[in-house]
């Protein structure tokens, strides 16, 4: 199995929650970390009937028949059990009793809010980073090669080609995820809206033109973003929050958490079409994104990061906020350095006030430069500056 860095924040609050809730996208190795890497807990799937029936018909009995320590897989199923679960915590005092999981943030923020609040903590899991992956020997040499596969656990468990996971994984989405979270009549025209975000990852979003596009009402483009945010297929990257000037672009932009899943709803099959597509700066712009989104989640923490555009298109691809500080990144597909790449963020630096030295190119190629006007970093190192 491949090390997950998001065990070590679960075996922290363990001792300091009575309940740890991991939520995440579908199949993105809930499961089998939480199986594998706490033995001593009872795993109790909620996926099945009979044992979804005895909860939600006697949910009494089916705390006393799977006594804690529990994991309670795709728990949003029987939202009935969080209230008796906040009564048996409340009673017992102890901590890490039970690990909550589930593929529905938005139902099981539902389910939490009402019966659990302050006594769980909250954790993400992502599919696999560039990190986990390096650490384990199994990054793709080739960044083609990456971004065409993704980051989904069964491609790599079971040595999958992208065309084989993706579309059965998009059927199963819409079948069992989406119906539980919004009822959507017409799948057809959904997967069709899904593409068409996909041409647009790495973009400011125009929910108007989206919706002339799929012929939908506006109302429907935001709910339907919302049913794919909720559960982690996309994100959106907010406008820098500071007002440095009033003529700034204030739309957020969207990406994909997946470029494997990205580049196969563009219909990217092979590495030499991702290296002739148009789109491969975006995807590769994508992926870069999606990975300080992951760093965030695997330590427990929330994303801190923004884009900034002016209206004479002067912009940063990437600003990642920590601990009171800025940093400002320009992010680009090419392997060759080029300082003409540091002049947007040199303009916002200016603007803000900030150091250069806190400015990085992050690139597709095979050395790290560091200097006071600007640093180029690869990929795959950015996270470590």
């Amino acid at each position: 199995m491949i090390e997950r860095l998001l065990l070590k924040q679960i075996k922290n609050y363990i001792s300091k929650f009575p309940i740890i809730t991991v939520t995440g996208v579908r199949q993105c190795g809930k499961t089998t970390l939480l199986r594998e890497s706490l033995p001593t807990y009872t795993y109790v799937s909620l996926e099945d009937p009979d044992v979804r029936s005895f909860a939600a018909d006697d949910p009494r009995g089916f705390l006393n028949t799977y006594k804690a320590p529990c994991i309670f897989d795709e728990i949003q199923r029987v939202p009935e059990m969080f209230s008796y679960l906040q009564t048996k915590v409340d009673e017992s005092g102890k901590m890490g009793e039970y690990i909550l999981s589930g593929s529905h943030n938005f139902l099981l923020m539902q389910s939490i809010s009402q019966s659990l609040a302050g006594r769980t903590a909250l954790l993400t899991l992502a599919p696999f980073s560039v990190s986990e992956l390096k650490a384990a020997g199994r990054l793709p040499e080739k960044t083609t090669e990456l971004m065409l596969k993704g980051f989904y656990p069964a491609i790599y468990a079971r040595s999958l080609e992208p065309s084989e996971y993706f579309p059965s994984y998009i059927r199963t989405y819409i079948d069992r995820d989406i119906r539980l979270i919004r009822n959507i009549p017409d799948s057809d025209t959904f997967i069709k809206f899904v593409k068409l975000l996909a041409a647009r990852s790495g973009q400011v979003i125009n929910r108007t033109e989206l919706s002339n596009a799929c012929d939908i009402s506006v109302p429907t483009v935001r709910a339907w973003m919302s049913v794919l945010s909720q559960s982690y297929v996309i994100f959106e990257l907010p406008v820098y929050h500071k007002n440095f000037s009033k003529r700034l672009v204030k739309s957020p932009k969207i990406y994909f958490y997946d470029t494997g899943l990205l580049c196969f709803l563009l219909g990217i099959e092979s590495e030499a079409q991702l290296n002739e597509s148009p789109n491969k700066g975006a995807v590769f712009e994508t992926m870069v994104v999606s990975e300080y989104m992951k760093y965030a989640y695997s330590r427990a923490k929330e994303p801190a990061c923004y884009y900034w555009r002016d209206s004479n298109q002067n912009e940063v691809d990437l600003l990642i906020e920590e601990n009171g500080k800025l940093k400002i990144f320009e992010i680009k597909s090419g392997t060759t350095m080029d300082r003409k790449y540091l002049k947007g963020l040199k303009k916002f630096a200016d603007i803000a006030g900030i150091d250069m030295s806190d400015a990085a190119c992050i690139y597709d190629g095979a050395v790290n430069a560091h200097g006071e006007a600007g640093s180029f970093v690869r990929f795959t190192d950015f996270l470590f500056i």
